[in-house]
């Protein structure tokens, strides 16, 4: 019985636990105040508390495949220059853009396994990660991960309502593909640089699982697939 208990529970990550505690002691203040405040803000630690979740995830080990680094929604497939201050080629990738809306897990992992060579952290505006421009105007944090197939870079970009990115890593790191590298709280958007020459075999609105879904494959010269949506 307890074994299933423990199965069912997803584990939190421990950014959430001074969130939780403030939501705790937020919620006994108002239930002393009003008893139906309470219930509100039981209501309230348990979303913190599924925010803040780290469900565990079954990576692909395969080399030449990247992982989604985050978990929500395909929101932008398209060509782009790389962030300046990554020093990378001043040459068009392919960028995949994953948003994250405040009920996706926010705990973000390695698309590839590789070192990271660079990790440069830049302030700017909270925009709807969504927009486009987000890319180059709002606060970001970006890194660049040297595999064996391929250099990427893979950029947190902070939202409206997100106003912390956390990094776990620093530059020298060795990291696998699916392992935890940092986290965004209260929704946000990652960005993901690859080489042009790589198939891309997710669509536009498909939902992405950080560690487990496969947005590209570096090995491949096929660019695209087609797509069909309900």
């Amino acid at each position: 019985m307890f074994d299933s208990i423990r199965g069912a529970l997803v584990p939190i990550h421990k950014e959430g636990y001074p969130f939780i505690l403030i939501a705790l002691i937020l919620t006994i203040l108002l239930g002393w105040l009003w008893s139906p405040l309470g219930w509100i803000g039981t209501i309230l630690t348990l979303w913190v508390c599924y925010f803040f979740r780290d469900p565990p995830r079954v990576t692909p080990q395969e080399e030449g495949l990247v992982i989604s680094p985050a978990d929500g929604k395909v929101s932008l497939i398209t060509t782009a220059v790389p962030p300046s201050e990554l020093n990378l080629p001043a040459e068009p990738m392919t960028r995949i853009s994953v948003f994250m809306n405040v009920f996706n897990c926010h705990v973000n992992r390695s698309p590839i396994a590789g070192k990271v060579t660079e990790i440069v952290y830049t302030p700017g505006l909270f925009l709807n990660a969504e927009m486009d421009k987000a890319s180059d105007d709002n606060e970001r944090n970006a890194l660049v991960i040297e595999g064996k197939t391929a250099t990427i870079a893979v950029v947190q970009i902070a939202g409206l309502v997100a106003r912390r990115i956390v990094s776990f890593v620093k530059e020298g790191a060795e990291l696998d593909a699916g392992e935890r590298f940092g986290l965004i709280r209260f929704g946000s958007r990652l960005d993901i640089y690859v080489p042009q020459t790589s198939e891309v075999l997710v669509g536009l609105g498909q939902t992405a699982v950080a560690g487990e879904t496969v947005l590209v494959d570096l090995r491949s010269k096929k660019t695209s697939r087609n797509y069909q949506t309900d």
